[in-house]
């Protein structure tokens, strides 16, 4: 049985460490806060670059004379999983949420027959993947938004996911992170973002009783999307990287409280 002396030193060692849990608590709290108002202020730029693409690709007729990012390579054989997490722990089942999600993905896609390749952005997932799946990692990127998130980072990785699949590294490319639903709360969500995904809207359809509109464009379509499908891409890692960030801050104030 602890004596009276092990009990005050057990006493004295909880309140230390509540008082380091609490400045953590504070600290997530105010880097939460930015965080979220910057995630929420790229949702409406990429609701409207998918807006964009879906008025572009209307009238298009998608096959292997279309651009690449877009056609895709007609097979669907090597699949990139884009695995988002953070450099940091203490945040609860931030990462492992993602990590768990990732080997159920790993694991069906080879029991399909699919050759996985994994490009890991955040060390704490490397770090757990690379325990069972080290041959399949094929780059990573760490301290990513370290200070504050610029998109100029997402556009970095971006281009050399585009590069690797220029070269037929991969065939899809799919990005899996941590979707911000509230504080309390992140979302695992999975997307395809190569080729990129067109969402079927009835464009034609008026909404809110107001008359559909009809664009001309200048170039053509063909020629605006060699422009934007890069971009659009780079727009859907920036914004997944914002609501990671989000999400982590969130969670390590709830795990810290």
């Amino acid at each position: 049985m602890p004596s009276l002396k092990d009990l005050k030193v057990r006493i004295e060692s909880v309140k230390s460490t509540r008082k380091i849990t609490s400045a953590m608590k504070m600290v997530a709290a105010s880097k939460l806060r930015r965080a979220q108002e910057q995630a929420e202020a790229a949702r409406p730029y990429a609701e409207a670059m998918t807006r964009i693409m879906t008025s572009l690709t209307a009238n298009l007729v998608v096959d292997s004379s279309s651009p690449k990012l877009l056609g895709g390579t007609g097979k669907n054989d090597i699949v990139g999983l884009v695995v988002v997490t953070s450099d940091r722990g203490l945040c609860g089942g931030f990462n492992s949420s993602i990590v768990r999600e990732a080997r159920r993905q790993i694991r069906k896609l080879k029991s399909e027959g699919k050759q996985v390749k994994i490009i890991c952005i955040g060390r704490k997932g490397r770090d757990q993947l690379r325990r069972e799946y080290s041959d399949l990692i094929v780059a990573h990127y760490e301290d990513v938004g370290r200070r504050k998130l610029a998109f100029s980072e997402a556009d970095h990785i971006s281009k050399k996911i585009q590069d690797m699949y220029e070269e037929g590294a991969f065939d899809t490319v799919h990005l899996l992170y941590n979707r911000l639903k509230n504080v309390i709360t992140q979302v695992v969500t999975m997307q395809q973002i190569i080729p990129v995904p067109i969402p079927e809207i009835d464009t034609t359809k008026p909404k809110d009783g107001a008359p559909s509109a009809l664009y001309e464009f200048e170039p053509d379509e063909e020629a605006i999307l060699a422009d934007l499908l890069p971009k659009n891409i780079s727009v859907m890692l920036y914004r997944s990287l914002l609501e990671s960030a989000a999400g982590e801050q969130g969670a390590r104030m709830n795990a810290m409280d």
